[in-house]
């Protein structure tokens, strides 16, 4: 863990949850799993803030329990899930544009309170629509229902693991310090069956006035009258490891968009939406796919026939620069195997006509006419770690060109390419003068972008009889990458807060003077007065407002890209890692 992410991670948790929460969830970045009583002794805060604390941090999956072989029960914090708070923009924004406002308002409500109840979110998104809709017209809970089941059909919202019910021998034993959380994996996106009748409500400030009593007295009563939740214990959150494979998946196709054509790139989508679902988020490869049925799911709107089809697949699988990615590979499912298996009758009784072939595996020969799965055999599949890699490795090219030229890039580029070169081989091949050649190649070694390993021809490791290589270690780059976009997202809060800590006074008087003026709107104020009003903020000052208005964006929009390079890194690294 290195200090650049303890550092983001305490940004983001003072951000979103406040200073308590930040001083506890950092302590625990810096020290790993802790007791309770540990945890209120080091940081000086009192065991009911302790515990207020780690429930916040708990409902956001943000920290972890497990009970310790002597009975105690320690909390381990999870930078990485913490870092996720960042994308948090992001997710908002893909649910929107693939389920409109219904399913942007769900995932926002779901990584807003990290756990609720699918009837709780029903309600509440159906309540913050009919307030944005005219007057006299209500969103239904069936239609949220509704887009609530195809987002966990497709698995970017799942249910939470929950407490197993004891066994019945276990009467008289008394309940664990801790739970032990779980769920079947086949019940993980299971909807249950609610019948959520209803519309949603708008809230109305006159409604206290004319009740006459207390609201928390009132609220009391109308809970306490309500029936039971029909799916009370069934808590839901979302997925982000599903959000994160669409977000890899879009990274593949807009490379593929950029390297051929838009036909090439929908394919590929096509590839890749027909396995999301079947594929876990970090398999390295989808499922095979034959091009039957890759024909057969494409748009209505590509109309290409099964040929340009086949011949798609074949520039994806032969181009130089995706070959890696896209390979043609021999596998084999259920459906195959079976086909197979019932070929043992062909090799009983021959057709004296029919054309045999050479079969990897145990099928060392098959009949080929009349068996129209044999075309299915060789079946493209993405290679998605390559893929993750071919765009790493373009991201760190582009950071080499952004940074030290394009001439530093072209070392980097064909270092990266060749594996392992000499001085000599570098200025031979790159074509570029010995002496700009080694200043540049030792500006990149002193960055750590790549590295020189030494091969000695003797034992003494002399200077004469060694040969020096130059090489890329891209795992170690894209970590040293990292760190710096950590550190830079850091930066970029820091500033913001900066910005907005010195215009502190003018930010107030502004939202004062927009609640005025909304409340002379609703009672029909005239227009000098309204004009009377916006005159409190002078051009000085709303020329600053616009000012920071700019800056902030500027911040949030650089935030937004940085991140983006953060998760091609990250998916890359950790891809490999789990490849090694």
């Amino acid at each position: 863990m290195t200090q650049a992410e303890i550092k983001l991670c305490s940004l983001l948790l003072q951000e979103h949850f406040g200073e308590i929460v930040d001083k506890i969830g950092t302590h625990l970045i810096r020290t790993g799993s802790q007791p309770l009583r540990a945890v209120v002794h080091d940081t000086g805060t009192s065991l009911d803030q302790v515990k207020k604390a780690l429930c916040v941090l708990i409902q956001h999956n943000l920290v972890t329990y497990q009970m310790h072989k002597r009975g105690i029960v320690e909390y381990e914090a999870h930078c990485s899930r913490i870092l996720r708070i960042l994308r948090y923009p992001r997710y908002i924004y893909t649910a929107k544009t693939l389920y409109s406002d219904t399913g942007e308002l769900i995932v926002e409500e779901l990584l807003l309170n990290g756990k609720m109840t699918m009837s709780a979110v029903v309600k509440k998104v159906a309540d913050r629509l009919t307030e944005t809709m005219e007057d006299g017209k209500t969103m239904d809970y069936s239609e949220v229902s509704s887009t609530f089941c195809r987002l966990a059909d497709t698995h970017f919202v799942q249910r939470c693991p929950l407490v197993p019910d004891p066994p019945e021998s276990a009467d008289a034993q008394p309940p664990p310090p801790a739970p032990t959380l779980s769920i079947n994996e086949k019940d993980m996106y299971l909807v249950p069956k609610l019948n959520l009748i209803g519309k949603g409500k708008r809230r109305r400030s006159s409604d206290d006035d004319a009740a006459g009593e207390p609201r928390p007295k009132r609220a009391k009563q109308t809970a306490e009258s309500k029936e039971p939740i029909p799916d009370d214990g069934i808590y839901w959150q979302a997925n982000l490891d599903r959000f994160h494979q669409h977000f890899r998946d879009q990274s593949i196709v807009s490379a593929v968009a950029n390297r051929m054509d838009q036909t090439s790139s929908e394919i590929v989508r096509t590839m890749l939406r027909m396995s999301e679902i079947t594929t876990s988020s970090c398999a390295p490869f989808t499922q095979p796919l034959s091009s039957n049925e890759i024909f057969r799911s494409l748009p209505v709107g590509y109309n290409i026939s099964k040929q340009v089809l086949d011949q798609y697949l074949t520039l994806l699988a032969d181009d130089p620069a995706l070959k890696s990615s896209f390979p043609w590979s021999w596998k084999w499912n259920e459906r195959w195997l079976a086909s197979a298996l019932l070929l043992k009758q062909y090799d009983t009784h021959p057709h004296p006509h029919t054309a045999r072939t050479r079969l990897p595996g145990s099928l060392t020969s098959r009949p080929t006419q009349g068996l129209s799965w044999l075309s299915d055999l060789n079946a493209p599949h993405p290679d998605l770690h390559k893929a993750l890699a071919s765009l790493a490795m373009a991201t760190l090219e582009s950071i080499v060109q952004e940074r030290f030229g394009s001439r530093c890039a072209r070392i980097f580029r064909l270092v990266l390419r060749k594996k392992h070169l000499e001085q000599k081989q570098v200025e031979d091949f790159a074509m570029i003068p010995a002496k700009e050649a080694k200043d540049m190649l030792y500006k990149l070694l002193s960055e750590n972008l790549i590295s020189l390993q030494e091969i000695p021809k003797t034992p003494d490791h002399a200077p004469s009889r060694t040969f020096y290589l130059y090489t890329v270690n891209s795992l170690s780059a894209a970590r040293m990458l990292l760190r710096r976009c950590y550190k830079s997202i850091a930066n970029l809060i820091e500033r913001r807060q900066f910005e907005t800590k010195e215009n502190k006074r003018l930010l107030e008087k502004s939202q004062r003077v927009e609640a005025i003026l909304a409340s002379m709107q609703a009672t029909g104020a005239e227009e000098a007065q309204l004009q009377e009003i916006e005159e409190m903020i002078t051009a000085p000052e709303r020329q600053q407002l616009e000012s920071l208005k700019r800056n902030v964006n500027k911040l949030d929009a650089s935030e937004i890209q940085v991140d983006e390079t953060i998760f091609v890194l990250e998916s890359y690294t950790e891809s490999t890692m789990k490849r090694a």
